[in-house]
């Protein structure tokens, strides 16, 4: 099933293909490690982890490349605040960023460069770029891109249809979205830099932002390359700035063939901001009580083009669909393995989930619908309502082995797009005879036989339990 994905640059949804026949290759903007990344940053993050499962779910092999920025303005200016070495405080949040992302089930990506480790290529590409007169050196030893020097500047924002304010050079690594001026290549060395500088042949200084994502695809990916992701954020003027450099630099302009970028969220309908308190992080919302399953089913429910409205209440949802999806996984497991259910309820069977390299191309069963939802513009919200809509139809109790087993390695692949792992549900806090009433009850209440629905509540409430009623499930607690 082919993959069609919106290109910012066309403006329109197009199938995607690798470049050479075979591995689709694509590079994210990575985090700068400074600090602990938000659930703003990991909804990229998130999003961009299921695209690449689509993906390979759907036979086509990737080489995922994800930078590390472990060099800029910000990751100096704290480290230099905090008395560390810039090594040692960005190492610090690299490892905090890669559990975070363990904890969200983030495939590692294949290569993971960092700014610091590329300097020379960096100095190489400013090189290159100077001596084809696309780029000046200033009097202080600073290198800026010659933003004329490139007439389609601008394609991929739509600078032409926006009012801008002209500058002559911009040094700062992020600047305001209106503002068309030459940008920093190499700056040059200041006091406030500390021993953060290395030398070049137009004077001592560090790389600017928007080089080192040019310098490290060139590096791993070529000249050109299947597809470039990251927040929408990055469009103006970092992406920008990336396309204009490397396509001068190489005098290639095919750069990437497809850009992929995802919207960013509000929390409580508003703008996340450390002002307002509502800057979360992974630990921040674990400390709450929540998992970071929880976390990973709401950053992927709403569609990567929208923005996502992030609640407590969204967390506390996730809970229950989780549980939901759970149980009517093992339902379908019951049927699908007998031989292993060793007469235990259908909610109790576990088995251990097909591997990932099992599922590639897999046949979706019953789950076509979904798997075509999310082959169409990574519509994960309409494939999530597939997936409800599809186990409400199927009947586990009546699909003979073979049936189930179709079903059930076809809810995997979905859940394996997702990333969606199980919460631990203790069942066998529960004991047997009060689930197996539970069960009778619930089967009664969905076949409409009213009096024997109360009967059976009454017998789970005179033995101290509560049942509680849900659209599509129940949960039971003790009174």
């Amino acid at each position: 099933m082919p993959l069609t994905l919106f290109d910012t640059m066309s403006r329109a949804a197009r199938e995607l293909t690798p470049i050479d026949g075979q591995t689709l290759r694509f590079y994210c903007c990575g985090p700068t490690v400074y600090g602990p990344a938000h659930i703003g940053n990991f909804r990229t993050f998130v999003l961009q982890d299921l695209f690449r499962r689509v993906v390979e779910l759907g036979g086509v092999p990737t080489r995922h490349v994800r930078n590390l920025t472990d060099v800029d303005d910000k990751t100096i200016r704290v480290s230099q605040e905090q008395g560390q070495t810039l090594t040692d405080f960005t190492r610090h949040w690299t490892r905090q960023f890669h559990a975070d992302c363990a904890a969200l089930h983030c495939l590692p990506p294949h290569v993971e460069p960092g700014a610091v480790d590329h300097i020379p290529q960096q100095v190489t590409m400013i090189q290159e770029l100077m001596a084809k007169g696309h780029a000046y050196a200033a009097a202080d030893g600073s290198v800026y891109f010659k933003v004329a020097s490139y007439p389609e500047y601008g394609r991929l924002s739509r600078l032409n249809e926006r009012e801008l304010k002209l500058g002559t050079s911009v040094a700062d690594d992020e600047y305001e979205k209106d503002t068309l001026a030459d940008f920093a290549l190499w700056k040059a060395r200041k006091p406030e830099d500390g021993s953060n500088w290395w030398p070049a042949p137009w004077g001592e200084g560090r790389p600017g932002w928007h080089l080192e994502c040019s310098a490290m695809i060139r590096e791993y990916l070529g000249d050109t390359f299947d597809l470039h992701s990251g927040g929408v954020d990055l469009v103006f003027p970092h992406h920008e700035n990336e396309i204009a450099q490397s396509e001068c630099c190489t005098e290639n302009h095919g750069f990437a063939a497809h850009w992929f970028h995802i919207t960013h969220l509000l929390v409580d309908a508003k703008k996340m901001s450390k002002s307002l308190g509502n800057l979360y992080t992974l630990a921040d919302l674990v400390a709450r009580g929540f998992t970071p399953e929880e976390v990973r089913y709401v950053l992927t429910a709403a569609h990567y083009s929208g923005q996502l409205n992030f609640t407590f209440d969204s967390l506390e949802a996730a809970r229950q669909v989780l549980l939901r999806l759970a149980r009517a996984e093992r339902s379908l497991a019951a049927r699908a393995f007998p031989d292993k259910n060793s007469g235990a309820l259908p909610t109790q069977v576990e088995i251990p989930p097909p591997a990932y390299e099992s599922l590639i191309r897999q046949d979706p069963g019953p789950f076509a619908a979904a798997w075509k939802a999310l082959n169409h513009d990574l519509n994960t919200a309409e494939a999530l309502g597939h997936v409800f809509t599809t186990l409400k139809s199927l009947k586990p109790e009546i699909l003979n082995p073979e049936e189930a087993l179709s079903a059930w390695r076809g809810l995997h692949l979905i859940l394996t797009a997702f990333g969606i792992t199980f919460p631990e549900e203790k069942v066998e806090e529960i004991p047997v005879e009060i689930r197996t009433l539970a069960e009778a009850r619930w089967a009664a209440r969905t076949a409409k036989n009213w009096a024997e629905s109360d009967r059976l509540r009454r017998e789970l409430d005179s033995l101290g339990w509560s049942m509680k009623d849900g659209r599509e499930d129940y949960t039971l607690s003790r009174k």
